[in-house]
């Protein structure tokens, strides 16, 4: 393929796969293209002093601060809920009376709740609503009259972060004495009090909402997202908003994100160029490679240009590409100086998942998302190819052990006992991987599963994720993938990067691996430690324990 190659598509009416299509998902989009409707909250510990097993309205003591910023939530249009476990109902340390009594002077103190959601349960009872389960954020949703997705839960330990990932929800861990390192460090999202969490709930909802739109209507909208797969799969709900506000929408990528570009709507034709300030191999620059694409963008005829990039990444070389391009109006996010080569310098604080900051970034350059389209990853139907016929039924288990830098990838024994512990417990499972990785998938399969290395380009794979039970899978396309097309996940995360960043987006996810691990934030590509300890002590029943909790049962089912 030449380096410089476009095709047209008209992508408006495309038909598309989304989470709102996968059976169980709640109720329809909301007609505001918001990032939540509610915000759920543990009782003890987040909005309560922790008094274990307390039967007593007397003993309760709000934490500091939590009043006000309870009222800035029902300000700005939340519903909030409670979602507690109280075991001691099971224990028989207090009554039900008890309980309730409390629950009163919580409000008497803090204000009315919109809903009270408890698991009486002990662990030994095994029920579906017991943090770290989703039962109860699923159970405050439907009681909101939102989804779960349009949630974000604050908790102080890991039980309430995981319900929250499990049910496809945001979850933010408020830390306190008792809260575990390990629980801290496996958090994609940490505030140091709940003040503090509220702030950032509430400045995330804002950032997506454009504060003016641009000042000139939009012709032609150049977006720019040149990186692997997966990068270009986490821009899509950003384009779509550029695109809802321009009559026309290019998109410059690079080769790599070329096939994930072509899965995407709202784009109307793609320019594939490699950059080499992108690039993670790059070859040496080429001038004349440059001068030409810079006549190519040119000739586009852009009114505006929006620049993504990832947050260890910089916008300035293409922006000033771009002028010499003439494209008047630049936005991009840098920390960098930009000196006279953007007109929108966004910012972006650290630990803001990769779509919300792509889409914060439309929205400084005057874009939101239009009346009910979810703000969530999606994939044109009319891209993606039939499944084979040969896999089956729906309802198999997707284990994809690869990934293009090998520190994200599952290690090859790893994969081969959890497709055995996977067969074991009646799931079907479908090993997928590129032609690069048939010696792997090979090996992986035939400890029990059917082997499709090499069988699938990006949009073959995504026709088979799209009707998968859950997809097994580390940090690499594939998640983004099983998101866009509202898959359940079992995230063998590697925490070479950020997981509150690059984690599977409000999808299902148990989140499995030691994110305290040495190669936690090194960005690496291939594993800087003997081992791979983030992933190699993974117990295959894990896994097996982590579809259970997404409902995701043997036998194909769920």
């Amino acid at each position: 393929m030449r380096q410089d190659q476009e095709d047209p598509y008209q992508r408006r009416s495309a038909q598309v796969y989304a989470v709102a299509d996968r059976a169980g998902s709640g109720s329809v989009a909301s007609p505001r293209p918001v990032l939540y409707d509610a915000v759920l909250l543990d009782r003890d510990g987040t909005l309560i002093e922790d008094v274990p097993y307390n039967g007593d309205p007397e003993k309760v003591r709000p934490v500091p601060g939590a009043r006000a910023a309870l009222d800035r939530l029902r300000a700005a249009g939340l519903r909030l809920a409670v979602v507690t476990n109280q075991s001691g109902l099971a224990r028989g340390y207090f009554t039900g009376a008890q309980m309730r009594a409390v629950h009163a002077r919580v409000e008497e103190l803090l204000g009315r709740f919109d809903a009270w959601l408890v698991c009486p349960h002990d662990d030994a009872d095994g029920c579906a609503c017991r943090k770290p389960a989703p039962g109860l954020v699923h159970a405050a949703a439907r009681e909101l009259g939102t989804t779960a997705s349009r949630c974000v839960l604050v908790g102080d330990i890991g039980r309430d972060v995981a319900a929250a990932l499990a049910a496809g929800a945001a979850g933010v861990l408020v830390p306190t004495p008792v809260t575990r390192p390990e629980e801290i460090a496996a958090a994609g999202w940490v505030a140091t009090d709940l003040p503090a969490a509220v702030a950032e709930i509430l400045r995330r909802q804002q950032a997506v909402q454009p504060a003016v739109p641009p000042a000139e209507p939009v012709r032609t909208a150049l977006v720019v997202r040149s990186d692997s797969a997966g990068d270009v799969l986490v821009t899509g709900p950003a384009i779509r908003a550029v695109a809802a506000g321009a009559q026309r929408v290019v998109l410059l990528c690079g080769p790599r994100g070329r096939a994930a570009a072509d899965l995407l709507p709202g784009v109307d034709e793609i320019i594939e160029h490699p950059l080499p300030w992108i690039d993670p191999t790059p070859g040496p620059v080429d001038p004349g490679a440059i001068r030409g694409l810079t006549a190519r963008l040119a000739a586009v005829g852009a009114d505006q240009a929006v620049v993504f990039t990832s947050f260890h990444q910089s916008a300035l070389p293409l922006a000033l590409l771009l002028r010499m391009a003439e494209i008047d109006r630049i936005a991009a996010i840098s920390d960098d100086y930009p000196g006279a080569l953007l007109d929108i310098r966004h910012r972006v604080p650290v630990g803001v998942p990769e779509p919300e900051r792509a889409l914060s970034l439309a929205a400084a350059a005057g874009h939101r998302l239009p009346d009910g389209d979810e703000p969530v990853l999606r994939l044109r139907r009319d891209a993606v190819p039939p499944r084979p016929a040969d896999l089956g039924d729906p309802g198999y288990v997707v284990l994809h052990p690869g990934s293009a830098a090998s520190s994200r990838a599952c290690p090859p024994e790893l994969a081969t006992r959890i497709a055995g512990a996977l067969t074991r417990a009646g799931h079907r499972v479908l090993v997928t991987g590129g032609a690069d990785e048939r010696a792997v998938t090979a090996r992986v399969a035939a400890a029990g599963g059917i082997d499709l290395g090499g069988r699938t380009d990006l949009a073959g794979l995504a026709a088979i994720v799209a009707d998968a039970s859950a997809v097994v899978v580390g940090n690499t396309g594939p998640a983004h993938l099983a998101a866009a097309a509202g898959v359940p996940v079992v995230s063998l995360f590697a925490p070479t990067v950020p997981f509150g960043q690059w984690g599977p987006y409000r999808v299902p996810t148990v989140r499995l691996g030691d994110s305290t691990a040495p190669c936690r934030d090194t960005r690496a590509a291939s594993c800087p430690v003997p081992g791979h300890p983030c992933l190699s002590d993974v117990d295959p029943d894990e896994v097996v324990d982590a579809l259970r909790t997404l409902a995701v049962s043997g036998g194909g089912g769920r």
